[in-house]
């Protein structure tokens, strides 16, 4: 998505709203963390693929690093609600794993492959205030070392 100026989405910009159900079924907005939470939204590929469950799992296992500086994980791809139950079943994941399969939180966040029209991995660290405070491509998006430093700098502001 554009920024109010018209180019990709990028740190300080405002993140954009979702309105996505995770694996349980669950609705779940970015607002509903606005003054709560700060957000790792990580948007990955395609659940039961090698980089995306080397991700995942990577993710819950720093989940209590995460919950001790209140942040939120949260994965979200375009699999469909019961393909990302499965996958969060199999890894035993405990943080919200959202559906997009309509793809629009991946166009909002600028992160849909044209072609194949899959999310690109990608990582996006969202203040307390719905601010983005950092973004982590590719392989940089797979250990959370990153995100978890990005979350604890922002926590301390």
């Amino acid at each position: 998505m554009a920024n109010s100026q018209g180019g990709p989405l990028k740190p300080g910009d405002r993140a954009p709203d979702f309105d996505l159900y995770d694996q349980n079924g669950r609705q779940v907005k970015l607002a509903d963390y606005r003054g709560k939470k700060t957000v790792v939204l990580a948007f990955y590929v395609r659940a039961f693929t090698s980089g995306c469950t080397r991700e995942m799992k990577a993710y819950q296992a720093d989940i209590p690093q995460f919950e001790g500086i209140d942040t939120q994980v949260i994965g979200i791809s375009v699999d469909s609600e019961a393909r990302n139950k499965a996958y969060a079943e199999s890894l035993g994941l405990t943080f919200p794993v959202l559906s997009d399969p309509h793809r629009t939180a991946s166009r909002q966040y600028g992160v849909l492959m044209p072609v194949i029209r899959w999310a690109k991995r990608v990582t996006f660290i969202i203040d307390k205030d719905g601010i983005i405070q950092s973004i982590q491509r590719g392989e940089e998006a797979i250990n959370p070392s990153n995100a978890h430093a990005s979350c604890a700098r922002s926590a301390n502001r």
